[in-house]
């Protein structure tokens, strides 16, 4: 178990172990959860977007529609 002491700002330090092994680097984003009373920590990674894309898929496409739209346009 990794320890960390919460800073007068509210910052605290990701052990080194921890973040090589979910691949936090300077920069990367982090989503915050309270869950029954836990918080969870959620780094946004590349990894984390691959393994999400297409979890809100459409019937329609999207990339469809929008060529559609463009080639409205070009008929105006």
């Amino acid at each position: 178990m990794e320890t960390s002491i919460v800073t007068t700002k509210g910052q605290v330090v990701i052990p080194a172990k921890i973040r090589r092994k979910f691949g936090i680097k300077n920069g990367t984003k982090i989503q915050f959860f309270d869950e029954n009373g836990e918080i969870k920590i959620i780094p946004i990674t590349d990894e984390t977007i691959d393994q999400n894309v297409g979890i809100l898929r459409s019937k329609k496409s999207l990339l469809k529609a929008l060529l559609n739209e463009k080639e409205n346009e070009r008929d105006l």
